[in-house]
Formats: C-alpha cells, sequence, structure tokens
C-alpha cells in the first residue's frame, strides 16, 4: 500500500461509503424541493457530501481515498440518485473526476488534495470550446463552457481547451482551476435535473500553470499519464471515457428505480377515481409495473456486468481494445434506455396525480426527460460509433481509440 502524504489521514473503507450513501437517501429526499428551488444542492448538502467522503470512492489511498471498485462506484450512485436526481447528476461527476485527477501530475494532486482531501471536484469535458495557448510556465485558457454539472458548490473545476501549434493542429487538453477564478454564469433553468447546478462557466486569459494540465491522451486508460508514477491502482489504468456513460447511466438509474419505488408503494394503497377500486387490482395495472420493475433490474444487471467486466480486465493487469471500449459505452446507453422505459412507464400508469409538483414522480419525469440528453444516454450517437468499428471502420471518437 502507498504511503498516505498526510499521516493523519487514514485511508477510507468503499463498504463504508456505500452503507453512507444508502443512509443519506431520507435526508437526501427531504431537501430535494430546496435543491431544485435553489438550483444547487444548499449548503446542508454540500457538507453532508463532504463529511461521508462518498465522492473519494476512487480518490489515491495515498491522500485518504478508498481506491473502491467499480460496482461500488455504480452503488453509490443509484443511492445518491434514488434520493435527489440533481445531487445524483453532481455526484456522477465528483466522484469520476476524482478518478481522473488521479492522472494529473503528482504537484497537481499535491495542490488540490494535500490541502483538501475532500474537495469535490466539477468540470466539464466537451472537446473544441476552450481555447489555449502556451505561454512561460503553463497556459492562458479562455473559453465559455455550458453544463458544467455541480459547479457552485465546486472547489474545483476541470476544463478543456485546445492548444494550436505552429503548423495550425490542435491538441486537446484538460486543465483544473479552483472555482474562485471561474466566473459562473446564472444560465440554469430548465425542465428537469434543476438543483444540478449545471451553469455556463466563462474564463478569459486564465493562466493555468503547467501541471495543472494534461493532454486528452493522458486520460485514455493503461497506466500511461503522468499520474501513473505515484498512483498504482488498477483504478488509474481503466479508460475513463469508455466509462464515463455507466456512471452517468447510474446517476439516472437511481431516479427511475425511485420513480418504479413512488409508484409501488402509492398503487398498494391508490383507488380508482372513477371505479373506487383499488388500482392494484387493475391487470392493466399489474403488467406496466412488472414492465417497470423487469425494466430497472435489467438496466442494473446490463450497467452492473459491464463493470465487472472492466474491473476484472484491469484488476489482472489486461488493456483493452477500441471495439471493447465503444461497445462498454453502448451497454451503458442501452441500460438507460431501459431505464427511461422504466419511468415512462410508470407516468402512463400513474393517472391524473402525477402531473402535480408535489408528486416525488413528477420530479422523476422531468430529471429523466433532462439526464437523456446527455451525449452518454444518446443511443444513436454511442450505438453508431460501436457500430462502425463492428464494421471494420473507425471510431471517430479520438478518445476512445488506441
Amino acid at each position: 500500500m502507498e504511503a498516505v502524504v498526510n499521516p493523519s489521514l487514514t485511508a477510507l473503507d468503499s463498504a463504508d461509503l456505500v452503507a453512507a450513501a444508502e443512509a443519506m437517501i431520507p435526508f437526501l429526499r427531504e431537501k430535494a424541493p430546496e435543491t431544485n428551488a435553489l438550483r444547487r444542492p444548499p449548503e446542508s448538502v454540500r457538507q453532508r457530501l463532504k463529511e461521508t467522503g462518498i465522492a473519494r470512492l476512487w480518490q489515491p489511498r495515498r491522500y485518504g481515498g478508498a481506491e473502491g471498485s467499480l460496482t461500488e462506484g455504480a452503488e453509490i450512485l443509484r443511492a445518491v440518485g434514488r434520493g435527489c436526481g440533481s445531487t445524483a447528476w453532481i455526484m456522477a461527476q465528483n466522484i469520476q473526476h476524482n478518478m481522473m485527477l488521479a492522472n494529473w501530475p503528482e504537484q497537481a494532486q499535491d495542490e488540490i488534495w494535500g490541502e483538501m482531501p475532500d474537495a469535490l471536484v466539477s468540470g466539464i469535458l466537451i472537446p473544441g470550446i476552450g481555447k489555449a495557448k502556451r505561454v512561460e510556465g503553463g497556459y492562458s485558457l479562455s473559453g465559455r463552457w455550458p453544463f458544467v454539472s455541480g459547479s457552485e458548490i465546486a472547489d474545483w473545476i476541470i476544463f478543456t481547451g485546445d492548444v494550436v501549434d505552429a503548423e495550425g493542429k490542435a491538441e486537446e487538453m484538460h486543465f483544473v482551476l479552483p472555482r474562485g477564478e471561474v466566473e459562473i454564469l446564472d444560465t440554469w433553468y430548465t425542465i428537469g435535473l434543476q438543483g444540478s447546478s449545471s451553469q455556463d462557466c466563462t474564463l478569459k486569459d486564465a493562466f493555468v500553470p503547467a501541471h495543472r494540465a494534461v493532454s486528452m491522451h493522458d486520460l485514455k486508460g493503461h497506466g500511461r499519464s503522468p499520474g501513473a508514477k505515484v498512483n498504482k491502482g488498477w483504478q488509474y489504468r481503466a479508460p475513463p471515457y469508455a466509462m464515463f456513460g455507466c456512471f452517468i447511466g447510474c446517476a439516472a438509474l437511481g431516479v427511475a428505480e425511485a420513480a418504479v419505488g413512488y409508484y409501488v408503494e402509492n398503487a398498494r394503497k391508490r383507488a380508482s377515481t372513477m371505479s373506487g377500486s383499488n388500482v392494484s387490482s387493475f391487470t392493466t395495472q399489474q403488467v406496466k409495473v412488472a414492465e417497470a420493475k423487469t425494466a430497472v433490474l435489467s438496466a442494473r444487471q446490463l450497467i452492473d456486468s459491464t463493470l465487472a467486466e472492466i474491473e476484472t480486465l484491469y484488476r489482472r493487469g489486461g488493456t483493452s481494445m477500441v471495439e471493447d471500449r465503444t461497445r462498454w459505452r453502448a451497454m451503458a446507453t442501452y441500460a438507460g434506455r431501459l431505464a427511461s422505459s422504466a419511468v415512462n412507464l410508470v407516468l402512463e400508469a400513474g393517472g391524473g396525480g402525477v402531473i402535480y409538483e408535489r408528486n416525488p414522480i413528477a420530479r422523476c419525469v422531468a430529471d429523466m426527460t433532462v439526464a437523456n440528453r446527455h451525449i452518454t444516454q444518446n443511443w444513436d450517437v454511442n450505438a453508431s460509433t460501436y457500430g462502425r468499428v463492428l464494421l471494420g471502420l473507425p471510431s471517430g471518437v479520438e478518445a476512445l481509440d488506441d
């Protein structure tokens, strides 16, 4: 085991983090209306996230993190999603960006985690938006990035930016900056995931020291990053870009699980307005609830089996091919289709009561509507990428190539 940078830190236990996420569900449900109204989690939620340490599941042990399993990450995100979709959406960023940050140079890790081990790291990985140029000691970064989830409760934020060389060739880079240096714009007014604080962020000629920048190629996994010199865990050899859809999907799957759970609980005691009969006695209701429950269980098994495959491969010291990576993305997206179908079935079965904002199912429907617009949940995009590779064509996605 690697030495802990700060001897006063005790490495977290991953099983404890899963239990903490499960225990937090009632609290998150209580705070969900306030989270949506503020369009960000309130400070009480932010503090609870930090206290539990759930975002630190994949943080290196040398900073007190747990270096837990991929399937434990799925469990945490589903649990938070059952509590509050917006908070889960943010946590999907925080937990994965900690894994990504372990690939940065050791100096950057020390600067962030050495001073604040419980730092919440948000970010946006859309290529081609930011523009950077090399300057003495680092880079000057400018741009405006949309959908920076959790920006208002983050401590640090990751941005992408293209650096153009003398021949006009662009290289995609990733930069991490403290939130205090970022201008956050008030743009997040949406129909769902309202509390996810997915605001636009802007930078104008912001200086980023060289040690806080890595190339997109450094984040492809397989132990080729600057951080691989100090972080030897198998988690940091796994390819983040190929797994991102699994964990975004788990946040959404938690929302779907909550919707089905709410419906079953209400249907068992709800009488039809027209007939007075208990709704649960209707065959149509029985079929819909069975299909919805089967859909979420199938989605869960699909994601868990995908993550188990990835984990087994990298624990054994293996490597992945582009066909593997595009398949993992497609599998995660297909699981998202199943989760979405479950919420749609509950909406159809729920009757007039689902239309009221006070009904938690309504919030689940709205959150899933927005979640499905994320690129990792877009079936046509991810299926076509996998299909191209199956047919012997280039993937068309540089982040997934060898």
